[in-house]
């Protein structure tokens, strides 16, 4: 039987200051109080002053209550019957069902050793051309999709979801509106995806200390799965509400603020759940895809800035579409070649195209006098544009490399394509006339 301290010193926001010995970071704690028990841990030891984050927060709680640290770290229950079902911050069911028994594994442990993972060498298909083809998501790929307020990122990420080949999928939201919550779940079910979904949803209204508890229970659990064999896609968001959590959590602890009164640890905090993500050797994979929300469209804010230190890339959303010019998957060579001989050839070519179409697009809006070659530029940007960039272009793989075929024969002679003639003389469209051959054909 643990010991009871009762000299709570300071009480502020969600955190309980007492003096105890003996305690541990990230130890549990129960705070017996008139209005019966809390649940608390440890964030903080300086001497004998323990400091509690209470994740119901501190109201109703006094200098009069007792305190008995657990001997254990927080811990979540692991079982297939957590597949289907949704869970708040704390673990407890959201879904009006009862709780989930099975083996308790600890929260926030430390990310696997390198030694036991393998190279990510397997793409992720997603059904969006602009990821399959320009930025392939690879199996334990930790990727951010930078964003800012009013883009459909939750949309994005609810979509990959559902169309990725994925065993596993769990969902960690913080901070999330409560119909954003429900969107995603309608979305899962009526695509017939939830049976194999796991969600840890943090409403906006809920304490601010569970915001901080849904990554690690995302990846405890999808940790585990992916050592029994499983492809497991953690989807979170957004990742500057937890850092948000962070901050209000250090403002309260008076710790000295870093850039924007975050906290100085930002970066290792971070980098703790992203390097989570593994493919493990001769078992299953955990791939993490994670919205960022960019306040004012800042890239140089400390949230985008230090996630961008600790990923393999980036996915930009502007405009309702994956931006060509700034993503970045930086695994994408590990299997663009693997897919089909044409890939990268033809992910060179259309973003070389498209680069110099916003030229002739500059050159047209300055009132300069356009050539046939920056026509046809034009032409093929607003194609590209509408059959390939657009977020409702859902093809597979396959479909959307000959689709990217098909535009550059509508729109350039083979020899202007950039594509070397071996790849041009396998893939390019034999029912199709070159531009210059309609040229010739309408003037005779």
């Amino acid at each position: 039987m643990r010991k009871y301290y009762d000299d709570v010193t300071k009480i502020a926001g969600s955190v309980l200051t007492v003096k105890a010995h003996g305690a541990g970071y990230d130890e549990l704690a129960v705070i017996r109080s008139d209005h019966g028990e809390s649940l608390a841990q440890v964030i903080r030891l300086e001497g004998n002053q323990v400091a509690l984050q209470v994740f119901a927060g501190t109201q109703g709680l006094s200098n009069r209550d007792k305190v008995r640290l657990l001997g254990k770290p927080m811990q979540v229950a692991y079982t297939d019957d957590l597949l289907g079902r949704i869970f708040d911050g704390s673990g407890r069911p959201r879904d009006a069902r009862g709780q989930v028994e099975g083996q308790m594994i600890d929260i926030g442990r430390p990310a696997v050793n390198p030694v036991r993972r393998r190279m990510p060498d397997k793409m992720v298909e997603t059904g969006i051309p602009m990821i399959d083809i320009f930025n392939s998501l690879v199996e334990s790929q930790k990727l951010p999709i930078f964003s800012i307020a009013g883009e459909p990122y939750n949309e994005l990420l609810a979509r990959i979801g559902l169309q990725a080949d994925a065993d596993v999928i769990i969902l960690g939201g913080m901070g999330l509106r409560h119909d954003d919550y429900l969107k995603f779940r309608q979305t899962f079910e009526e695509g017939g995806v939830l049976g194999r979904t796991i969600m840890f949803i943090h409403t906006a209204a809920d304490p601010t200390v569970e915001c901080l508890l849904v990554p690690d229970l995302c990846l405890a659990v999808g940790e585990h799965f992916a050592l029994d064999g499983k492809k497991v896609l953690v989807l979170l968001t957004d990742m500057t509400a937890f850092s948000d959590a962070l901050k209000e959590i250090a403002i309260i602890m008076e710790q000295i603020p870093s850039n924007r009164g975050y906290p100085g640890d930002l970066y290792t905090q971070l980098a703790r759940r992203y390097e989570k993500a593994v493919d493990f050797d001769e078992a299953g994979s955990m791939t993490v895809l994670a919205c960022v929300t960019m306040p004012g469209d800042d890239v140089t804010h400390p949230v985008p800035d230090n996630t961008g230190y600790i990923t393999e890339g980036q996915f930009y959303l502007r405009n309702g579409r994956i931006e060509p010019f700034g993503s970045l998957s930086r695994l994408k060579q590990q299997v663009n070649g693997k897919s089909r001989d044409d890939h990268r050839s033809i992910m060179d070519a259309c973003i070389q195209l498209y680069a110099l179409c916003r030229e002739s697009r500059e050159k047209r809006d300055m009132g300069f006098e356009m050539s046939p070659w920056d026509n046809k530029l034009l032409h093929y940007g607003k194609l590209f544009e509408d059959r390939i960039m657009d977020l409702s272009v859902n093809i597979p793989l396959f479909e959307a490399l000959d689709r990217c075929w098909e535009i550059l024969a509508e729109c350039f002679d083979p020899e202007e394509t950039g594509i070397r003639r071996s790849i041009i003389d396998k893939y390019w469209p034999k029912a199709s006339s070159s531009p210059a051959e309609e040229m010739e054909m309408a003037s005779a």
